[in-house]
């Protein structure tokens, strides 16, 4: 008989598992594959971006699945409390930019060492190759679990640290979504985020602007009146498929959300590659340009604000040729190039599968978890922490802040019942 089981040895499941143990309850781990942590052996591309040192506002704000549900959890472990937690178990961090902490060996590997060690020092039983079949009841309380081998598990307290389903070689598999079921609890439809887009335009298809990287522009997700509802300035790459880059990822999510929203699956988007420009200010330029480099051709001119192919690109749509010198273009012509600068506009009509995204959008609806402890509302003794509920944010160490936050939440709470 165990206080609590914790099924899932990733992220939230390695912090839910301690800070149980802590609070002196017996614990049990159990994962399914042979060793502890593979996905998160992979963040922060294999360094472990741990959290975000922003405040909690900032936080919340990069978390758009959701986010606002976390603030009763940052009011008793935060991700300042995240940084504290790996300093005072003699892990030395390093910040880089936009606030990103990471181990100063740059090694994920060392973050997973430090749980495994912990999980040595607080006694913490754990099982590996052990797969759940389904949770154990009595009446609304969960009272343990039974194995696929067919032996049973009693525990006081069980939280479900299963993950999603995206990258799934890692055992994200969406096993923790059918027990949530079993439980009574309603599962908000999955889907990719932080994941490529696709595209039908013929430009995509052709691979006109194919591995194109374009620095510092602004992505914006359009309405059906055409308004931006939400734009990134970051970086972005065209791809045989579609669009890619951490501009594109941030806005993944909110294309998927307006597709359901306009119930149709081309959604437009709109670049502005000189972001810092205002279109009055590029107008302005371009004329002086041609008041003062008139026999310059109008190519020459494009590539010292945007890269020539796409320069090449944007004087096709605007039916110039690249070798029109800047004196025989008309006022219509400049302002037509300017906007293609500022307001170019194309449909996205999807994401790569789920398989390929980052993060699981959707997951155990957050109305039916109390805030505060991570237990359900439906069930005593059952708790959910990490990426099976549904919350998502942009990568940039705010989803794996999420997982630490409730995993430690679910796992002190868990433990106080026994």
């Amino acid at each position: 008989m165990y206080d609590v089981i914790v099924i899932g040895g990733g992220s939230s499941g390695l912090m839910a598992c301690v800070s149980a143990a802590k609070t002196g309850a017996k614990v049990l781990l159990l994962e399914k594959n042979a060793s502890l942590g593979q996905k998160l052996l992979l963040t922060g591309g294999g360094r472990c971006n741990i959290t975000n040192n922003r405040p909690a506002e900032e936080i919340v704000a990069h978390i758009p699945g959701n986010g606002r549900f976390l603030y009763s959890a940052f009011s008793q472990f935060d991700n300042y409390d995240i940084i504290k937690f790996f300093k005072e178990n003699g892990v030395t961090l390093k910040e880089e930019d936009h606030g990103r902490m990471f181990p100063t060996t740059d090694k994920a590997r060392t973050i997973l060492d430090t749980f495994i060690s912990l999980i040595k020092q607080h006694g913490i039983h754990v099982q590996t190759k052990n797969t759940v079949s389904n949770l154990l009841f009595d009446e609304n309380k969960v009272c343990g679990v039974h194995l696929e081998d067919g032996t049973t598990i009693h525990a006081k307290s069980v939280i479900i640290a299963t993950g999603g389903k995206s990258i799934p070689k890692t055992g994200s598999t969406g096993d923790g979504f059918k027990w949530a079921e079993q439980a009574g609890h309603t599962i908000v439809p999955l889907f990719p985020t932080e994941v490529p887009l696709t595209s039908s335009e013929h430009f995509i298809q052709q691979k006109t602007l194919q591995g194109l990287s374009l620095r510092n522009i602004s992505l914006s997700v359009l309405n059906q009146k055409q308004k931006p509802i939400i734009s990134h300035q970051m970086d972005m790459i065209f791809t045989h498929f579609g669009i890619s880059g951490p501009a594109v990822l941030r806005c993944s999510s909110f294309v998927y959300k307006e597709q359901k929203k306009q119930k149709k699956n081309d959604i437009h988007m709109h670049l502005d590659c000189l972001p810092d420009i205002s279109i009055g200010q590029l107008e302005q330029d371009f004329m002086k340009h041609q008041k003062e480099q008139s026999k310059k051709e109008i190519k020459t001119i494009l590539k010292q604000y945007i890269p020539e192919r796409l320069a090449l690109f944007y004087l096709n749509q605007a039916n110039l040729i690249p070798e029109t010198p800047l004196q025989t273009l008309s006022h219509q012509d400049i302002k037509h190039i300017c906007h293609l600068l500022k307001h170019f506009t194309f449909t996205v009509n999807g994401s790569l599968p789920l398989e390929k995204s980052f993060v699981t959008g959707g997951g155990v609806n957050t109305k039916e978890i109390n805030p505060k402890t991570m237990m359900s509302k439906l069930k005593e003794g059952l708790y959910f922490c990490g990426e099976v509920l549904d919350i998502y944010g942009y990568t940039g160490g705010y989803n794996i802040t999420s997982a630490f936050v409730t995993g430690y939440l679910s796992g002190f709470h868990a433990g106080q019942q026994k």
